[in-house]
């Protein structure tokens, strides 16, 4: 099975994706290194800040790498937020019955009232070389994709009130049909 957990920044995809590989010990990807190997070896010009670019430079390659899994009978979780809307327009039938996908975001008001919380968070599971924390990028992005998640039936796991840890990742195994 493939596990695609896509979303805007800061909103602990790196966290849940480790919590995830610890718990039903499949390994996952973080896109910001597939991201920076197209970068560092000059097969692109774009640039860390590229995001929106960079979601559909990438996704052909990683929806190739994706293939490749599931023909090799490999479960993998990927993460980052170059998980396009229409990532499922990249396979048939065959490879989206093993593909579950969901994406993270934040309320308005969770962002709002919770910045420290955020900044204190950004590196718990890698160190973050160049972050700063841009509230009104952080709610923009977090509400296009709850937008695009909702048009093309993406399921969305929203931060609203709190962040129980808890809570939240039996609601992300829940999105994404996790058995175990």
């Amino acid at each position: 099975m493939i596990y695609l957990i896509g979303g805007s920044s800061h909103v602990g995809k790196t966290f849940f994706s480790q919590k995830l590989m610890e718990d039903i010990k499949v390994p996952y990807v973080s896109l910001d290194h597939i991201k920076m190997m197209f970068i560092r070896s000059g097969l692109t010009t774009l640039t860390p800040d590229d995001d929106y670019e960079m979601r559909y430079f990438l996704w052909p390659y990683v929806a190739e790498y994706i293939k490749t899994c599931i023909e090799n009978k490999q479960s993998l979780i990927l993460e980052g937020c170059y998980i396009p809307e229409n990532f499922r327009d990249a396979f048939d039938e065959s490879y989206l019955k093993d593909i579950k996908a969901v994406y993270i975001v934040m309320s308005e008001d969770y962002i709002r009232n919770h910045v420290d919380d955020l900044i204190d968070k950004a590196s718990v599971i890698e160190k973050r070389i160049k972050d700063e924390v841009d509230v009104e990028r952080l709610i923009m992005c977090s509400k296009e994709f709850k937008e695009l998640g909702m048009a093309n039936n993406i399921p969305v796991l929203e931060i609203d009130k709190t962040f129980d840890e808890e809570a939240i990742f039996k609601e992300l195994k829940e999105k994404l049909e996790v058995s175990k």
